[in-house]
């Protein structure tokens, strides 16, 4: 069965405190969901801002393979009519194949919000939906507050939903719209209204209760025939049910079809790529789609995964174009390190790594932490391969950080390493002990190893570890470093944070002439 997907990440999503989004950006999301297959996109309320008005005039003349854009709106205003109406007529105005209005359904919103009689709320229900579609629109209907409404006057929110019906509304959507409904209550309230409603129904459900992707399930359990929902969830309050868990448990576990054949395999992409068009760091711990979805840390948790893959995964991770990852720290046994090993090519044995997980479980308990540090484990792993060879070794550093009148703060180091079996002694002046360590290390390295004027450093992260110790406590330093094809993370702790930042510093230079070679 089609269960059809409409996706209101770009006028719902935006309703989320920190999700904000230009035009470019709307139409950027937009094409990537219409090469996902989803069958509907809301790009926004025309009308309600510059930013909607441009989207809708940009897709108006764009090519959508897939996907119907909506414009959504609410019903015209009360005691007038939609032909004089300026929200129905920016409806039209958008020339967007669907619109999508929503309307009262809740008599506490009837009488308190709208300040209008029962009968009128039904009335302008029905007159917006027909003239919408007179006007050669499909239309969508959205009940507001439906489940809420439900509750209070059943008969009255039904008839709303014919009213809607009554005046051509393709699909009526039954709308959690505070969030405060549970699971069971959605399959009782579907099995009263589905007879007596005998019309295609869709669901709208928010997560303030953390039931959005639950309640979205049941619903298509019960007859539902159309979800919407917004990527990652992003929308106001507590969010909107996530439509990436969505897709995923209805095509992989529901048995339902949403997206073209083999598109699923697109989500965790979409997920990161709306991610990055915000400006948000991404929620890595989504199912499905975060990066530790199928982060496996438990030591016996990969002892039983190196044997079957099916052990700890509810689904393989790349059907949703996912990865299985296993973290290495304190946790870890032996399996870790030798899925670890493998990952990076290193060829040790199961009796080698022993030293190494001894090692990484005192360092831990130092301070240092390995989860986010892969390249220093990588580095260790292969200090322990028979043959391997190092391709610097220090000796000795010197840091000196002085204050000049004239010419202010600035930073010297000294390092003397041995590169295949000379001794070099260089100096470098940086604009802190760590940029100066980093020269200094540069310069003795760049003639043997010139693919080091590739390595950039692009993050360096410090944490106190044992505030209570005040500047006597230990520190945690993460070092990213990149070159033009990867991204590595590296370590180093302690109570002295020139010694912890020249740990990460060396590792992460090893580890970059380890790729190259």
């Amino acid at each position: 069965m089609q269960i059809q997907i409409y996706d209101t990440t770009l006028r719902d999503g935006t309703q989320s405190e920190g999700f904000n989004l230009s035009a470019n950006d709307k139409v950027r999301i937009a094409q990537k969901l219409d090469e996902l297959g989803v069958a509907f996109i809301e790009g926004g309320w025309p009308g309600s801002n510059p930013k909607d008005v441009e989207f809708f005039e940009r897709a108006r003349d764009m090519q959508w393979k897939n996907a119907l854009i909506a414009a959504f709106g609410s019903t015209c205003r009360v005691k007038g009519g939609p032909e004089d109406d300026a929200n129905i007529k920016a409806l039209l105005d958008s020339h967007t194949p669907v619109c999508t209005i929503f309307g009262k359904t809740w008599t506490l919103h009837v009488t308190d919000v709208l300040q209008t009689t029962l009968d009128d709320n039904l009335r302008i229900i029905e007159q917006s939906v027909a003239y919408l579609k007179a006007s050669g629109k499909r239309v969508i209907y959205d009940a507001e507050h439906f489940f809420d409404g439900y509750k209070a006057d059943p008969a009255y929110a039904l008839e709303t939903l014919q009213a809607a019906i009554r005046g051509g509304a393709e699909t009526v959507v039954l709308c959690d719209t505070n969030g405060g409904t549970f699971p069971w209550e959605i399959k009782q309230f579907m099995k009263d209204i589905k007879p007596a409603l005998g019309h295609p129904f869709g669901i709208h459900t928010h997560n303030d209760s953390e039931c959005a992707v639950v309640n979205s399930l049941v619903a298509v359990r019960e007859g539902a025939i159309q979800v919407q929902g917004t990527v990652n969830g992003v929308g106001e309050r507590c969010g909107n049910a996530n439509l990436c868990s969505i897709m995923a448990d209805l095509e992989l576990k529901m048995g339902y079809q949403c997206l073209p054949e083999g598109n699923i395999q697109r989500l965790y992409e979409l997920s990161h790529f709306v991610a990055e068009v915000a400006n948000l760091t991404p929620d890595e711990h989504l199912p499905f789609v975060g990066k530790s979805a199928f982060a496996h840390k438990g030591g016996v948790h990969v002892a039983a995964m190196r044997r079957s893959a099916v052990s700890y995964q509810h689904v393989a991770p790349e059907s949703v174009g996912n990865k299985m990852r296993v973290v290495v720290s304190d946790l870890s046994g032996r399996g870790n390190l030798l899925s670890k090993a493998e990952e990076h090519g290193v060829e040790v044995e199961g009796a080698e790594v022993v030293p190494i997980l001894n090692e990484i479980k005192e360092l831990e308990a130092r301070g240092f932490s390995f989860e986010a540090a892969e390249a220093s484990v990588a580095i260790m792993l292969k200090r322990q391969e028979y043959g391997y060879k190092p391709p610097f070794e220090l000796i000795d550093f010197f840091v000196n950080v002085e204050h000049r009148q004239g010419r202010g703060i600035f930073a010297e180091a000294t390092v003397k390493v041995r590169v295949q079996g000379e001794v070099l002694h260089t100096a470098a002046e940086g604009n802190g002990p760590v940029n100066a360590l980093d020269l200094a290390l540069r310069k003795a390295l760049k003639d043997y190893y010139p693919q080091i004027a590739d390595f950039h450093l692009s993050d360096y992260k410090v944490r106190i570890l044992d505030s209570d110790h005040g500047t006597e406590a230990i520190t945690r330093v993460l070092i990213d470093t990149r070159n033009t094809a990867s991204r590595w993370s590296t370590v180093g702790a302690g109570t002295n944070i020139i010694e912890a930042s020249w740990r990460a510093l060396a590792d992460s230079v090893e580890y970059g002439l380890m790729l190259a070679h």
